[in-house]
């Protein structure tokens, strides 16, 4: 065997692995937007999927045709649902800011709504140094 011929095997070889791993990553993709597509009924989600298993190049390259535009679509439309979630959990766990904590237990004070007393506890919890016992209205 050549050297050039061995060369040219390898490269072939790196060639196939590439366009098979391509595939399956367009595979992954169609089965999940087949998935996450709501306007379709089951029937046809079962129809594109067998065809999907029985005739894989030509039905993927079929479906990237027909469906490409919706396909990015609905994935863009996924990612935004799943950062406002995320962002929504990390304001809804987060808490605010010591300083504007205060500023709200100053505007209570102010009112008349809370006490000194409170105030000052409300004012150390804030700061992280909270007294053992909670302050007694009197």
């Amino acid at each position: 065997m050549s050297f050039w011929s061995t060369i040219w095997d390898t490269i072939w070889w790196f060639i196939t692995f590439f366009v098979f791993i391509a595939y399956l990553m367009a595979l992954f993709s169609i089965i999940s937007d087949l998935f996450r597509d709501r306007k379709l009924n089951g029937w046809v989600k079962a129809i594109w999927f067998v065809f999907l298993i029985f005739i894989p190049f030509l039905t993927a390259l079929v479906y990237l045709i027909a469906r490409g535009s919706g396909m990015a679509e609905r994935t863009v439309a996924s990612q935004q649902a799943a950062e406002h979630a995320a962002s929504s959990y990390i304001k809804s766990v987060a808490g605010s800011s010591p300083a504007s904590e205060i500023a709200q237990a100053k505007q209570l004070l102010d009112s008349g709504a809370i006490t000194q007393a409170e105030y000052e506890h409300l004012k150390s919890k804030a700061l992280g140094s909270v007294p053992t016992g909670l302050p007694t209205a009197q």
